[in-house]
């Protein structure tokens, strides 16, 4: 099934206070996930295996590399065996990159919030606004909602990445 997700990342200097806010503001908290990402050669977009003690999902998704929230068209299926899925993958496609991270999961509604570190790059906040839960929810609808959570953040300009782990990773 395809869904949209309106998202942003950017570097966070506070990840304490971007939790306050949630959890005083009613964010359902899921939990600290190790993942490992399983980035695979696809000759358009991005191909993932993601694995964790908390989500396990191979995702494709296209998302511009562009400032401020940006729309990423995704499709996603639950994953029940990892190492298996990632080995066929890994013989059929080849791996691009793995980015191994830690993430704090929060819910408000809609919106996924995640709370990352990825060792070698630093701190981090995404917000995905998503029609998943909610169809009838417009591009517009969450635009809006990443707008104000960036605010509420204060999420400067100067603080939002562009681009993927994996690119970054890539970059060093």
């Amino acid at each position: 099934m395809n869904h949209i997700n309106i998202e942003i990342k950017a570097r966070c200097f506070h990840p304490e206070k971007v939790e306050a806010f949630l959890l005083s503001n009613g964010a359902r908290y899921v939990g600290l996930d190790h993942q490992k990402d399983t980035y695979f050669q696809v000759p358009a977009g991005r191909l993932k295996l993601r694995q964790g003690n908390i989500e396990n999902s191979l995702i494709y998704y296209q998302r511009p590399n562009q400032e401020g929230p940006k729309q990423s068209d995704f499709s996603l299926s639950k994953i029940t065996d990892g190492v298996a899925t990632e080995a066929v993958l890994s013989k059929a496609l080849g791996v691009k990159v793995v980015v191994d991270k830690y993430r704090k999961i929060f819910y408000i509604d809609n919106v996924k919030f995640h709370l990352d570190e990825v060792p070698g790059l630093g701190s981090f906040v995404e917000i995905e606004a998503g029609n998943l839960a909610d169809p009838s929810k417009t591009v517009e609808d969450l635009q809006g909602q990443c707008r104000y959570y960036m605010e509420a953040f204060s999420i400067a300009d100067a603080d939002l990445v562009h681009h993927s782990y994996s690119d970054m990773l890539l970059a060093l």
